[in-house]
């Protein structure tokens, strides 16, 4: 209820320039339970509760997969929702979705809404941008991964806490602390592709797939084969076969072990903030996502995850038009800014990171800040911009299959990554002749 009234005196200040008529209802569907779930569903009862004219309806329809399947469905069958979440990796789908979907800037300029476009931050805008700069779908819960650091695992085994945990040479050094310590998880991670392949590929300025990893066109190939994906993907099926990296599963699985304060070291998304603040009764730390010196240009940057939110096509105009208000009020510095304080998502637009700082939050939560500079200190390269994928999350379950068998010791990493380049080529194929 505190999240709830502080919404509520929050949107006070917020004034929608809309006209009164009958309440509206838009139809909002998404991935989220939890902790998460609940900070939406206060989001949602703040902006109904700010205005008459529309009502927000939100429902959970399973995991990301699952939620993109569900909205899928329901176009065919025209009974598609006004709003759809969908995870960073189906937007190539959302995009080829030939009169599924009716972009934001659409929305918004039919709408007769105030939007800026511009305010929003670059490496978070551009992955969901068309290659003319028009915004497609409206970045929302926007996340990077970072290395989660249980600081009491480390002082009752004998490791200053404040140890350099920047690369990868010297996170292997704990481990192996760790380990000689009888640590029984001294490493698990969330989303391995994300995080270890993905995020692994843009921090070290290496492509994860031509073209641009997709964005120039749809006639990309795979390229996470290279030696650098290949000497990272070795070292952590060294690491378990030692005991010094515990797999978990290929969500986030391994959060639940984390908070318990069962694992020492965490890769996971900044929004585990959520849950770890609230969850963990051990001292931690949120620190950047570690990165292999000697490899030239690394750390570049890393890429987002999370989702944004896609219109669906085949709404009336007053739909939309709550729609828009619905989203600037998502949008507003206000709510952003505690949407980013309340989870570990970035704040979305420069305004609400700017309220932030001056808030002190970060000063008050060290390590806060991580994400947004890991995001922002360099300007994104052909190789970190982020991934345009056509059946990206049915090549992530490739990947999946491939880095298990070396987590397995079933293959090495180079086997598995060359595999895993092949099977997903296969599917790239398939989506481009079905797009031409």
């Amino acid at each position: 209820m505190n999240i709830r009234r502080t919404l509520l005196a929050t949107a006070s200040a917020i004034v929608f320039a809309v006209p009164a008529v009958a309440q509206t209802e838009i139809e909002f569907w998404h991935a989220f339970t939890g902790r998460l779930g609940e900070l939406v569903a206060a989001q949602v009862e703040t902006f109904n509760a700010s205005q008459t004219d529309y009502v927000v309806t939100a429902s959970h329809k399973g995991n990301y997969s699952e939620t993109l399947n569900a909205g899928i469905a329901a176009f065919r069958a025209g009974e598609q929702p006004d709003i759809l979440m969908v995870f960073e990796v189906g937007t190539a789908t959302m995009m080829a979705a030939k009169g599924a979907v009716k972009p934001v800037f659409e929305v918004m300029a039919d709408a007769g809404a105030v939007f800026d476009a511009d305010g929003y931050i670059g490496s978070v805008k551009g992955y969901y941008t068309s290659s003319d700069g028009q915004m497609l779908s409206l970045p929302f819960n926007s996340s990077t991964p970072v290395l989660w650091v249980n600081r009491d695992a480390l002082t009752a085994a004998g490791i200053d806490a404040d140890t350099d945990l920047s690369t990868w040479q010297n996170v292997g050094a704990v481990l192996d602390s760790l380990k000689a310590a009888g640590h029984d998880c001294p490493l698990t991670t969330a989303w391995q592709s994300w995080i270890h392949l993905e995020n692994l590929s843009a921090y070290h300025n290496v492509p994860f797939a031509t073209k641009d990893n997709g964005f120039g066109g749809v006639d990309t190939e795979l390229t996470l084969n290279g030696p650098v994906q290949v000497s990272h993907i070795q070292a952590m099926g060294d690491w378990a076969k030692d005991g010094k990296f515990v797999y978990k599963g290929r969500r986030n699985e391994g959060g639940a072990d984390f908070r318990a304060g069962t694992c020492a070291l965490f890769t996971e998304s900044s929004a585990g903030y959520a849950g770890i603040k609230s969850e963990a009764t051990f001292a931690f730390d949120v620190r950047p996502l570690p990165y292999w010196d000697g490899v030239e240009g690394a750390p570049q940057n890393t890429i987002i995850g999370g989702a944004s939110l896609w219109i669906m096509a085949g709404q009336s105009d007053e739909e939309y038009k709550g729609v828009a208000a619905f989203l600037n009020f998502l949008s507003s510095p206000e709510i952003q800014s505690k949407w980013h304080q309340d989870t570990g998502y970035l704040p979305i637009t420069q305004a609400a990171a700017d309220l932030t700082k001056s808030q002190g939050f970060y000063v008050e939560n060290p390590g806060t800040d991580v994400a947004v500079i890991q995001m922002t200190a360099n300007a994104p390269t052909g190789n970190s911009k982020g991934l345009r994928l056509g059946s990206f999350d049915q090549i992530r379950g490739i990947i999946d299959e491939e880095l298990e068998a070396v987590w397995a010791g079933d293959k090495d990493a180079q086997t598995a990554l060359d595999s895993a380049v092949a099977r997903g080529n296969e599917l790239l194929r398939r989506f481009e002749q079905a797009n031409q």
